[in-house]
């Protein structure tokens, strides 16, 4: 199940102004405590967080939304963390921030909605990422003769996609994180 967060509505609820800017530190901890508070009593393996109709965000916004949300639920084991609509202007606030704290998070970029890899990770994860992706659910030795490596390098790039928390182990096979 996929839970779907709109920022926007959030914003307009949690500050009484008409604006459509996540900017400042208070406004992103009181959006993140909204979106806690509602996954506190949700049984959702996904809480998709779209940023559709909202014109900025800010790097510290950025960091109390994002990034502390994503910190959160990979300590409580709660739901996966995925991003929707980000224009390029706040794909570079949310980019800066998840490379400063060495988090990932999946994005949906593109129609028909792709998953992409934002945040910090290196080149063999990021190309295990997209084939498991394109490709679906995968083993070690199945993604090491898609891709041409050792079943080793395989696994280890299968380990830091489920440790990173953008794909699941589940049924003996590595999965992509469930998206709409």
């Amino acid at each position: 199940m996929i839970e779907t967060f709109r920022l926007h509505q959030l914003l307009r609820e949690t500050v009484s102004a008409p604006y459509r800017c996540l900017v400042t530190r208070p406004t992103g901890a009181a959006i993140r405590s909204r979106i806690e508070e509602a996954l506190a009593d949700s049984a959702c393996i996904t809480a998709l967080l779209d940023f559709a109709e909202v014109e900025v965000i800010d790097f510290s916004c950025a960091d109390e939304v994002i990034a502390k949300l994503v910190l959160a639920q990979h300590t409580s084991s709660g739901p996966y963390v995925v991003l929707q609509g980000l224009t390029e202007p706040q794909l570079e606030a949310v980019e800066h921030v998840l490379n400063h704290r060495r988090l990932a998070v999946a994005a949906l970029r593109e129609q028909p909605a792709r998953p992409a890899l934002l945040g910090c990770a290196d080149d063999d994860t990021r190309q295990a990422f997209t084939t498991l992706c394109e490709d679906g659910a995968t083993d070690p030795d199945s993604l090491a003769s898609r891709i041409g490596w050792s079943r080793e390098r395989a696994a280890a790039a299968l380990e830091m996609l489920t440790s990173l928390r953008l794909a699941r182990f589940l049924d003996g096979t590595v999965r992509p994180v469930p998206v709409p």
